[in-house]
């Protein structure tokens, strides 16, 4: 099977020669399970986020639900009480608890109420500038990205994946660079697919990997959009919530490893992907999932764009692409690359522009779990030096 055009440097070359190796027809395939292949999906299959671009969307056509007992923090345990104040005076008036939110309508309040959740969703902040957010694990779990799903409550998978069809719809219809309105303000509107990876995929499959994707946006959502490069629902691997009666979702999630459903304390982020990917993939349970498995459970071959993929990244044996984002922790590893297994590649549309100062590895590219910067250590502890950006 032939990878095709378009990569930097020997890029292309690199990714035949995983799939020559350890394809089916490869001389290392023989008495081998098969290899397994796992992608982050945003930005890194596509460009932009169809997390963001479903977000929006319910936004637009009043698809969020008022909640219980009109109690913001009902759908997060992270949510502090300045945001959760700033969402119910913004909101609270405009429906009752458990019915939708006009935020696309026109009603009076309504651009008020969507600027908040808005804001609070995009920057992690309310409109007056307070943390919107407090207490998590920046390991384990980012609860602006899970705020999405838990904001999909009293709907059915199958309404979501509805909605996201219809916003998929709309952001393949718009010409790069849209903005479209929100509230009363603007936000990305448009998304593409990275014919790159399209190919890559399909090369794959056609070599009999078993090629998965791995997102933090949500299960629903990424299954409606990852049908379109040949990838099934039952390979899609997302923040999943958990149900209530008539399957309707409810504004807690799914966990891994030693987090129990409903906790909210493990998504698809950075370890947790790891975890999920463990526990779906190659069927570990309990806590071990949340541990480095042996070579031989785990991927060949990961694909990633952002810091909320490095563990899976690095628990790739064969060869880990990057699609550079300028993001610290991820290039410094990618430019150490320590073991000659990382291929970083620049952004296939509008691609960045080459960082000016270098990525600050021995100091402050790595986050604590706590939210404290360090440096950042290859597996001996060593410590990662500064590196400068080259492939732009």
């Amino acid at each position: 099977m032939t990878v095709g055009a378009g990569w930097y440097g020997d890029n292309q070359a690199r990714l035949q020669q995983l799939v020559d190796r350890y394809g089916r027809c490869g001389p290392y395939r023989s008495g081998r399970v098969q290899p397994v292949a796992v992608f982050d999906w945003d930005n890194t299959v596509v460009k932009n986020d169809v997390g963001d671009a479903t977000m929006f969307w319910l936004l637009r056509n009043g698809k969020i639900r008022q909640p219980a007992a009109g109690d913001w923090t009902t759908t997060s345990r992270f949510l502090t009480p300045a945001a959760a104040t700033a969402l119910a005076g913004a909101c609270g008036a405009l429906a009752r608890p458990g019915t939708p939110l006009p935020t696309g309508t026109g009603t009076a309040g309504a651009d008020r109420c969507a600027d908040e959740v808005h804001a609070v969703y995009a920057t992690g902040a309310t409109r007056n500038g307070a943390a919107a957010f407090a207490g998590w694990d920046r390991r384990t779990n980012e609860p602006g990205y899970a705020w999405l799903p838990q904001l999909m409550q009293g709907w059915t998978a199958r309404e979501v994946r509805g909605f996201a069809a219809a916003a998929r719809t709309e952001n393949l219809a718009a010409p790069v660079g849209t903005a479209q309105r929100v509230g009363s303000g603007t936000a990305t509107g448009w998304v593409r697919y990275y014919d790159q990876q399209k190919d890559l995929v399909k090369s794959l499959q056609k070599a009999g990997f078993d090629v998965w994707i791995s997102s933090a946006s949500p299960q629903p959502v990424v299954e409606v959009w990852a049908g379109s490069v040949g990838i099934g629902a039952d390979r899609v691997i997302g923040i999943r919530n958990t149900t209530a009666r008539g399957g309707k979702f409810t504004s807690h999630l799914q966990g891994c490893g030693s987090v129990r459903d409903g906790a909210d304390t493990m998504i698809t982020y950075i370890d947790g992907k790891r975890c999920w990917i463990n526990k779906e993939i190659f069927g570990v349970r309990g806590a071990a999932a949340e541990k480095v498995q042996p070579a031989a459970r785990r991927p060949v071959f990961a694909a990633g764009d952002s810091d909320t993929d490095i563990s899976f990244l690095r628990d790739a044996t064969a060869l880990r692409l990057v699609v550079n984002r300028n993001k610290n922790e991820l290039m410094c590893r990618a430019y150490d690359n320590s073991d000659g297994t990382w291929a970083v590649n620049p952004m296939f549309i509008e691609p960045k522009p080459r960082r000016s100062s270098p990525y600050p590895c021995a100091t402050t590219g790595y986050t604590e779990r706590d939210g404290t910067a360090g440096p950042v250590r290859r597996s001996d502890t060593s410590v990662i030096p500064d590196q400068t950006d080259s492939v732009f």
